[in-house]
């Protein structure tokens, strides 16, 4: 398989904006950002759980360290379309994302487990993993994305995610990019991802437009409405507890 290889170490915090914060944020950010190379697009994740959401159900206890598997597309890949399959692991705050790059039938054959990786590095963490959990496609989560860079070159990005939806049939990338809404329309997942501290700059247009941090997790999100969502409040907590 012929892959691509790349790493990522960042912190990445996450804010829930109304249309009108959002609004104020795009207009006090115009000075510092510019619209990234390829500003709009939609993103598709499949994420990988054990049978009983063992991996989802412990991150949701908040855990100093904690992992997940996914395999991500921008738009529909065919057959042919690269694809990443990522690792991605938090710890102690910091986000550490270890991903490879090749194309959808490749992806899809190896995490099924009828072929092998490369033999590299990452690929050999991506194996280990898949011993270890025995994952299986559980969810498939889509969302539009709007991304800008930092305009003195800097590593900061901020991107802003709508029409987050999801679907647990056909848990295939190649099957399209539709599901059911995750967020009320008027619902904005702001991103912030940034090696270091934030500026100065951003944190006060936050802190002046009343823009907090939120632990929302886009898995946890699905995992809570749709596999959770018909049980009592209480019992959702017990279930939580036991992972």
């Amino acid at each position: 398989m012929n892959q691509l290889q790349t790493c990522f170490k960042r912190y990445e915090k996450k804010y829930l904006l109304t249309r009108a914060q959002y609004l104020a944020v795009r207009l006090g950010m115009a000075t510092y950002m510019t619209p990234d190379a390829h500003p709009h697009y939609t993103i598709s994740n499949v994420y990988y759980d054990t049978e009983h959401y063992d991996l989802i159900r412990t991150s949701l206890e908040r855990p100093v360290y904690k992992e997940k598997l996914r395999l991500r597309s921008y738009g529909v890949p065919a057959e042919r379309d690269s694809v990443f399959v990522e690792i991605k692991k938090k710890y102690d705050g910091v986000v550490y994302k270890r991903r490879v790059t090749m194309p959808m039938q490749d992806a899809a054959s190896w995490l099924s487990g009828v072929s092998d990786g490369s033999g590299s590095q990452i690929s050999r963490e991506i194996e280990w993993f898949l011993r270890l959990y025995r994952p299986e496609p559980k969810v498939m989560i889509a969302y539009d994305r709007e991304a800008w860079a930092a305009a003195d070159g800097g590593e900061l990005r901020i991107t802003f995610d709508t029409g987050l939806r999801a679907r647990d049939n056909d848990v295939d990338l190649r099957f399209g990019d539709h599901g059911l809404p995750l967020l009320p329309d008027d619902r904005i997942l702001m991103e912030v991802k940034i090696p270091g501290a934030a500026p100065l700059w951003l944190t006060r247009l936050l802190s002046e437009n009343r823009i907090f941090p939120t632990s929302f997790s886009k898995y946890g999100t699905y995992y809570k409405q749709f596999v959770l969502g018909g049980m009592p409040a209480a019992m959702q907590k017990e279930v939580i507890r036991s992972a």
